[in-house]
Order: C-alpha cells, then structure tokens, then sequence
C-alpha cells in the first residue's frame, strides 16, 4: 500500500476494495435512531459488550478496516452518519473506580453496583435479580453469545446470582435450571464429566432437559430450525482468536465466529412472539488487552464489529429493537503513538497473520534464538533482532503468570519490542478506569442521556421495553455509599 493511500483512504469503500465476509460498506442505508425509535417500546433489545475495549481499540480497528479493506467500522459509521444517541459511561463498581467484569457486568445485570468479583450480589449478600431472568419472567426469549466460556462473568451478570465470578461450574448449574432460550460460547471444561470435580455430564442434563446441544459450528447451523432451547458450547476456555481461527481451516470449520453466533441467535429469538432479550460479548478483546496482543485484540474487536452490524441489519428491518452497544471497562489503553514513521509502522502491522499467543504456543525455554526469531517474523511481520529474541529467551525462563497467562509467557515484553515495529503503545496489562463509549439504536433509543451511570441501563433496557416503572429495582444506597468512600 502506497502511503498516500493510507492518509487519503475515505470512509466508504471503492469500487474495487475487498471486502472481509460479513461486513457490509457501511450504514449509509440505515434509518436514523430518532426516526427508527419514534417513541415506540423494543419488542427485542440487543445488548452488545466489546469486553476491556479502551477507546483506542474501537479507534484502530475502524483504521484496520479504512486502510486495509476499504471499509469502515460499523460503530464508527453511526457516529459519522449521525445515525445513533451516544453517550459516555462510568463504569465504577460498589467498591472502586477500577471495575471488573464481574462487577461491570452486574450494573447492568441487576441494576446496582457490587463489589468486584461478584455476580448481583451485595456485599452482605442482598440479591438483585437478572434483567435476563426479569425478561424470561415477561414472556420473551432471552440468551448470551460470547468468545469466552458462557459461563463467564460478563454473560453470567445478565443471569444469576453468585457470590463469586469464580464458580463457573455452579454457573452451568444454574443456566440448566433457568433453561434460558440460547446460550452461545466457549468452556467445555464446565460442562463435561472428565473436566468436572464432581464428575456430572451437564451437556447429557442439558439434553435430558429439552435442550438441543451443539459441539460445533456444522451442528449450530440447524439450531434455528429447532424449538428447543440451545446450548452450544464450542472450545475449552475462550474460543480461538478470530486472526488465529481464520488462518486454521480446522478451526474455522469447527468453532463458529461471534458473528456467526450472533446471526444464529438472532434467527432462533424472533420466533417468540413476545420479542427477545440477547446479550453479545466479544470477550476476548478483554483477554487479548491483558495480553497485549494487538493482533488478537483488533482481529477480535473487527469480528465484535461484523456482530454489531449484523444486529443492526436486524433493527433497520424490524424497527421494533434496540440495539445497545458499548464496553464493562476499559483495559490497557492501547493505542497507536506518534513516532518515525508511523504510518508504515502501522502499515507492517497489517500483514500480521496469527496472535502473540499463537507465536508462545509453540516456543518455550528449549527454544533457539533463531526459532524464536523465524516464528515473531512469520507470524507478526516484525524481524526482530537477536538481542531482542535473547530477552524474550530469557523471560521464558523466568516470567511469571497469571488468570490470563497461566503458561507464563512474555506476552508484555513480545508487545515492548513490537512497539518499534508497528509503533502500538500499551499503558499496562489490566483494567483501567476510563469513561467508556455507549450508543443507542432503534427503539426507546432516543431517551439516552449524554452521562451515564452503569447501574442505569438496567432501568434503562426495562423502560425501553415497556416494564412499568414500579417493577424497577430500587437504587441501592448502600452501595452508592460504599463507592464514595474510596
């Protein structure tokens, strides 16, 4: 690509781009929010949650798509045509200005801010009640999709009540008693008898309970035909990386997309009568900023993105849905930082074919410098030099781990040298407390105030679908109190 070509690219695609699958040229087409929603209540509400994306992330995802493709990120273009309310978001918990996704997911879940690490409860223990299961309660269908394990903190918030995100095998319990109209993801480890310590085969309870099951992308393509309740479950932990699975035939075919998920869903829920309530996380674009590992973080938040316009193909054509899209939190702040040539810089970037944990997959403290190099260049377009594979060498002898790098790999130190090459900057490997973006599209989208609190949407997603508003739970002040105190 000639630099000129990558100032001078416009938002809309040319003629003759290359289109990645999925994504369209962009929402010229939509209907404006305002004139979708015109005061009516959603019948549907898609709820989409790009987890741990900082701002940077949505801002060089949309520069991906513009200078690679030819295309434009499908949140961006509602911002650029005029088409969505946006907002800003504190995203606080009960107990810190630095929320998890436990906590961040639970404002919205329950209606009130927790203590990080647990799932609509309190600290002494008081439960507030899942907007998911508010909804089933009403008479609509309601589910999650997500790339990490559906029994994860971001999916589960919208569902149960837990003391601890961690007891994700309690949570698999739970989604079979609540029997949920779809639940779309990755953690077999939760579900099989060999992986559980108690031994139970949830997927053969599952089935026993009416659910039709999928292990794989082939068995998810006939979910719609079906009435029973889903449950698919794809991958142990989080699904592959998107830029990981693309360039894997094996897993392409396999493990579906969020994307795919997301259409699958959509396609299965309208069928209820009395509309449907579906949350969508891209989970791993949190898992990949903890890593600092831009190649998976921005091929995974353009996947979040193929999800979001899918969701809004379906608004513009029902016009009876609202269509919610934002972040818990952010994570890293990533972003791309002014230095020598840095459009070339981020030039190289693009020809990056598989993630930084593909590239330690395969290399540990028996590795050679040169097979340390030969795999960083393949798979990232960064030819490093031998001093810099001797660092990584020598922090694969000693690295410690963690939730997310249980292998202790140098994830951190890989994303310092690729700083130099594609000139992407991190400010650390956790969480950060920043003001999030949030937008609003279709129905009841209009009432969407400029600031908001996490803890509003709950309400918010219940006055859009008409819940009266004496059936809202009441604002807690114990924990608006227990925040203002750190």
């Amino acid at each position: 690509m000639k630099r000129r070509d990558f100032l001078n690219r416009g938002g809309a695609a040319g003629a003759g781009a290359v289109l990645l699958p999925g994504l369209s040229l962009g929402l010229g087409g939509c209907t404006p929010a305002a004139a979708v929603s015109a005061g009516k209540t959603a019948k549907n509400i898609i709820f989409l949650v790009s987890d741990g994306m900082s701002h940077g992330t949505l801002s060089m995802a949309d520069n991906v798509l513009r200078s690679k493709y030819g295309q434009t990120s499908a949140w961006i273009d509602l911002y650029r045509n005029g088409l969505a309310k946006r907002a800003l978001m504190d995203t606080a918990s009960a107990d810190s200005f630095v929320t998890d996704s436990a906590a961040g997911g639970s404002a919205w879940g329950g209606g009130v801010r927790v203590p990080n690490g647990k799932l609509n409860m309190g600290k002494n223990g008081e439960k507030h009640e899942p907007i998911l299961q508010k909804f089933k309660n009403m008479g609509k269908a309601v589910g999650c999709v997500t790339t990490v394990p559906i029994t994860h903190a971001t999916p589960a918030s919208f569902c149960v009540n837990m003391k601890h995100r961690k007891f994700q095998a309690e949570i698999a319990e739970q989604y079979l008693e609540l029997k949920f109209d779809v639940m779309l993801g990755g953690g077999t480890e939760f579900f099989t008898a060999q992986s559980r310590e108690d031994g139970r085969d949830m997927f053969a309870e599952f089935k026993k309970a009416g659910f039709q099951v999928c292990r794989n992308k082939k068995e998810l393509e006939t979910a719609p035909e079906s009435n029973k309740p889903l449950l698919g479950v794809f991958y142990e932990s989080g699904l592959p990386y998107s830029v990981d699975a693309n360039a894997d035939q094996a897993l392409s075919e396999k493990v579906p997309g969020l994307s795919t998920m997301t259409k699958t869903a959509i396609e299965k829920m309208r069928k209820n009568t009395a509309g449907f309530v579906l949350q969508v996380e891209g989970g791993k674009v949190d898992w990949a900023a903890h890593g600092n590992d831009a190649t998976a973080l921005l091929h995974d938040q353009i996947e979040f993105d193929r999800a979001v316009q899918e969701a809004l193909n379906f608004a513009e054509a029902d016009k009876n849905t609202l269509v919610i899209i934002t972040t818990d939190h952010g994570n890293a702040n990533p972003g791309l930082v002014k230095s020598k040539n840095v459009n070339k810089k981020f030039e190289r970037f693009f020809e990056a074919k598989h993630s930084n944990e593909w590239i330690f997959k395969e290399l540990d403290n028996t590795s050679t410098l040169n097979q340390i190099r030969e795999r960083v260049e393949y798979a990232s377009n960064c030819a490093i030099t031998k001093e810099e594979a001797k660092t990584l060498f020598d922090k694969l002898q000693y690295d410690a781990g963690g939730e997310y790098n249980p292998y202790k790999k140098p994830f951190a130190e890989l994303s310092k040298i690729q700083f130099d090459y594609w000139s992407i900057g991190w400010s650390g490997t956790n969480h950060t407390q920043d003001f999030v973006e949030l937008a609003a599209y279709g129905a009841g989208s209009e009432e969407l105030p400029p600031f908001v609190l996490n803890s509003d949407l709950h309400n918010f997603l219940l006055k859009a679908a008409g819940v009266n508003k004496s059936d809202f739970a009441p604002e807690d002040s114990a924990a608006k109190s227990a925040f203002k105190s750190v």
